[in-house]
């Protein structure tokens, strides 16, 4: 057997493996995207699922750092090249794609593309992507063998990316049954405790004037029905994974809810910073989570702060987590906040440590630690 086929065949195992070991669509186009750069030896490498408004759905890319995709801008339309090869459905190799006519053009802080190389991925008709390698990295730019290689693997990889979406698919149905459960759950249990809640305040209502004591008795009991209430619907909410986490993954899904945040919030900089992850488990990535949302909100509601850094890392022997701010701080000994106990209790039911290090003035850093 040849190299070229030994290394095909390592590339495509790599892809579905992605997808027996659970991860998500965009992780197993990532899978996808750097074996076809590793494969065919391209300095850049994407990979685009479309949409049906004209834009990407998904789109990933290799060989372009993290600083480089801000200073580009929003995911690419469906315009020149990319639509070219959607439109056509048949491979493009060229030696410059910048002096084909249906080359567009690109943002200014775009690398500088030349020899090009793209297929369709293929289910069918249907085209579910473009593979597109760029700036091969020896002379010659690329060949038509490397043309029938890329396109041998992209049929490959058409089935675990199908795979793929067929088993999130069958996340998405059983998180549907979850939720109907839990709206049983909300029916049966906070929703007649809110009725009775009603009642119950009415009751005192109408007794005020007349028997201020029985009035009494009967706020006492809306206090309790309601610190029920709360308790109950607390729990039914905590039980709900993010749909999110399931479709993109913590670091996506984290990622997507900084951006937002920091879109919304003109008078703070918050920005998310992301080293390569290992496979967590699922109630380890709700948690970290949870975590991470409870301390950006604290550092936006409460501490004034102007920059929120939100950090993900790896150390081979446990998962961190690192919200820092430098807003007002506050004084720990006399915090009995509900958000940090909350915090501490959910970092400890996955087996993990939760600080927090604050002082008046010069901001706050919550820190979760957990081991893999």
């Amino acid at each position: 057997m040849s190299p070229d086929r030994d290394e095909i065949l390592h590339a495509v195992s790599s892809a579905v493996l992605a997808v027996t070991r659970h991860l998500s669509v965009r992780e197993v186009l990532q899978v996808i995207t750097r074996s076809a750069q590793r494969l065919l030896n391209a300095k850049y490498a994407a990979l685009g699922v479309p949409d049906e408004e004209g834009s990407f759905a998904e789109f990933v890319a290799e060989g372009v750092t993290d600083k480089q995709w801000d200073a580009i801008g929003p995911l690419p339309r469906q315009h020149g090249m990319l639509a070219a090869l959607l439109r056509e459905g048949v491979p493009a190799r060229l030696p410059d794609i910048r002096l084909d006519p249906r080359f567009g053009d690109w943002p200014k802080a775009h690398p500088v593309m030349k020899d090009f190389l793209g297929v369709p991925i293929r289910d069918g008709e249907r085209v579910l992507g473009i593979l597109f390698l760029a700036n091969k990295c020896e002379p010659g730019g690329f060949t038509q063998a490397d043309q029938d290689l890329l396109t041998l693997f992209a049929a490959h990889a058409a089935i675990a990316l199908t795979n793929a979406r067929l088993y999130e698919r069958g996340r998405e149905l059983a998180l549907l049954e979850e939720r109907t459960r839990m709206a049983r759950d909300l029916h049966d249990a906070v929703t007649q405790k809110l009725f009775s809640l009603r009642l119950t305040a009415q009751a005192a209502a109408t007794l005020l004037d007349s028997a201020p004591d029985r009035a009494a008795v009967e706020l006492d009991r809306v206090q309790r029905l309601a610190g029920e209430a709360m308790a109950e619907l607390r729990a039914v909410i905590v039980e709900l994974r993010p749909a999110d986490l399931d479709h993109h993954g913590l670091a996506e899904t984290l990622r997507k809810q900084v951006n937002l945040l920091d879109r919304v919030q003109p008078a703070t900089r918050i920005t998310f910073e992301c080293g390569e992850l290992p496979d967590l488990l699922p109630e380890v990535e709700e948690v970290v989570l949870r975590v991470s949302q409870e301390a950006l909100h604290n550092a936006l509601r409460h501490a004034g702060a102007t920059e929120v850094t939100v950090r993900l890392t790896d150390d081979g022997r446990a998962v961190r987590l690192t919200v820092a701010d430098d807003g007002l701080g506050f004084d720990q000994t006399e915090s009995r906040g509900l958000g940090l106990i909350s915090m501490r209790d959910r970092a400890e039911s996955v087996g993990g440590t939760l600080s927090v290090t604050a002082v008046p003035g010069t901001g706050t850093t919550v820190e979760m630690e957990v081991n893999q």
